[in-house]
């Protein structure tokens, strides 16, 4: 009869481990995100701040769109409590180390999950950090996933996500009364990134290089921004860190222009976090159209 007792508590004590288990992580210990670029990291250091370990795959320095992950990569990866990705083909590598983890417990977050893409030619533009909006559903997508692994420190979380859209909404809604009040419209940058910021404040960008920052536009497209910058006053051509300004700086000279750098945030170029570089770059865009 003792033998049965024992067997009985030990499946009693399975089912109900089992049922509405929902964090693998131990009580003293943080959770362990990966994510694949920087933009990223920002919003998790935000929503989980010190209650998470934050990897980053994409290096300073490296180009998102052609970044190829190193053996170390996939390993932190499977150590991982979280594997976050951008998605929409921003990393030719997602999928990739996706197939390579043996780890079950892992929770993969697709960030471009529930955001209303645009499409380019056949692709889709993966740009979808540099619009408020979006940002504060990747931050939904993550705040999700913390609290699925650590559902202990939930209210934790959820304040952090909570203080972290309040401040989105407000930047948000002051550059929207901002670009509402003026009729210029049309700004000048080195790739096609911003087509998602464009969207939230009614923009239009013209680019030296396309959405995946593909080669130098063609001497047809550089004389169509030459006069697009001649007919719309362009006094401002924006330039990113991971692309060439070269191109940027010769339709500068040609249209008396002059550049001023702008943040993609696809990558770390200096040591501000992306509510103060989204505040810059909106402020930017908007004292280049006044």
């Amino acid at each position: 009869m003792k033998k049965y007792f024992i067997v009985f508590i030990v499946i009693i004590t399975i089912i109900f481990s089992g049922c509405g288990k929902t964090t693998n992580i131990n009580d003293n210990d943080n959770v362990k995100i990966v994510v694949s670029f920087y933009a990223l990291e920002g919003f998790c250091t935000y929503i989980g701040g010190d209650k998470v370990n934050i990897s980053v795959i994409i290096p300073e320095g490296a180009e998102p769109h052609d970044y190829e992950p190193k053996i170390s990569d996939m390993r932190k990866v499977n150590e991982a409590d979280v594997y976050i990705y951008n998605g929409l083909g921003l990393e030719s590598f997602a999928q990739d180390i996706i197939n390579s983890v043996d780890n079950e417990e892992l929770v993969i977050v697709n960030a471009s999950d529930n955001i209303e893409t645009i499409k380019v030619g056949g692709s889709y533009d993966p740009h979808i950090w540099l619009s408020i909006k979006n940002a504060k559903i990747e931050c939904k997508n993550i705040l999700e996933a913390l609290v699925l692994v650590d559902v202990k420190n939930k209210d934790y979380y959820e304040k952090n996500y909570n203080d972290t859209i309040l401040k989105m909404d407000n930047l948000y809604n002051e550059y929207y009364e901002k670009f509402k009040d003026i009729n210029n419209k049309d700004f000048i940058t080195g790739h096609a990134a911003f087509g998602y910021l464009c969207r939230d404040f009614n923009l239009n960008q013209q680019s030296v290089e396309d959405v995946f920052a593909e080669g130098e536009p063609t001497p047809s497209k550089l004389k169509n921004l030459v006069d697009f910058c001649r007919e719309k006053n362009i006094k401002t051509i924006f330039v990113e860190s991971l692309v060439s300004p070269d191109v940027s700086e010769t339709l500068a000279r040609e249209v008396g222009a002059k550049t001023k750098k702008i943040y993609t945030m696809g990558n770390k170029d200096n040591e501000n976090d992306y509510l103060t570089n989204m505040e810059y770059d909106l402020n930017v865009i908007y004292n280049s159209l006044k």
